[in-house]
């Protein structure tokens, strides 16, 4: 069996406020914008590290399918509020420096930087729509 030539494109994180969201993922992450879509009171978001500009995070209002019943947008926004609806990991090569980097920005820190049993040295924060972030370094 070959394998297929397949590369991660885009991810998708909910986000309730545009600008907390751009705050967070633009001046504390240094990402960059790529896109920044409205419709009606709604706005997407892309963003992606400025040295892969083929992998992005798109940010979008949540649950706005038009095939999510309303008991399914109360659960999503229920998740969203204790921060159990999304979650992403980003890796970088000194998980120390940019721990105290997200630290002196504010955001909200979910767990300080420690050694895992599997080899990894992590931290997590929340942006502000709760999603969990998850910062790791291989060792």
């Amino acid at each position: 069996m070959t394998s297929m030539d397949l590369k991660i494109s885009s991810s998708f994180l909910p986000h309730t406020d545009p600008d907390a969201s751009l705050a967070f993922y633009r001046d504390a992450l240094g990402f960059e914008v790529r896109l920044d879509v409205g419709y009606e009171n709604m706005r997407w978001i892309t963003v992606g590290p400025a040295d892969q500009p083929d992998t992005a995070i798109v940010l979008t209002p949540p649950a706005v399918d038009p095939g999510i019943s309303d008991e399914e947008r109360r659960v999503i926004a229920e998740m969203m509020a204790k921060g159990t609806f999304a979650a992403i990991v980003l890796a970088t090569p000194d998980v120390d420096a940019a721990f105290e980097r997200l630290q002196a920005a504010g955001v909200d820190i979910v767990q300080e930087p420690i050694d895992q049993d599997y080899g990894l040295r992590d931290f997590a924060v929340r942006d502000p729509a709760g999603n969990l972030i998850r910062v790791q370094q291989r060792a």
